[in-house]
């Protein structure tokens, strides 16, 4: 059976966790922030876990991590 190669996007935006969970970073930090609310900066600082739809599509693109 041939490797399977790691979506390279997916292994610099995504991180498995030791219980099988996706943790990734939060949307709407980039640009733009002084129009934003601080409560709103506040609650996207933190790393939020994929949803399990979307955490089975990105554990196919990372296979051996």
């Amino acid at each position: 059976m041939p490797k399977v190669k790691t979506h390279s996007a997916s292994k610099k935006r995504f991180k498995v966790t030791a219980t099988g969970k996706v943790k990734m970073s939060n949307a709407c930090r980039r640009h733009r922030l002084v129009s934003k609310p601080r409560k709103a900066k506040n609650q996207h600082k933190m790393p939020t876990f994929a949803a399990s739809s979307d955490a089975a599509r990105v554990k196919k693109m990372l296979p051996y991590v």
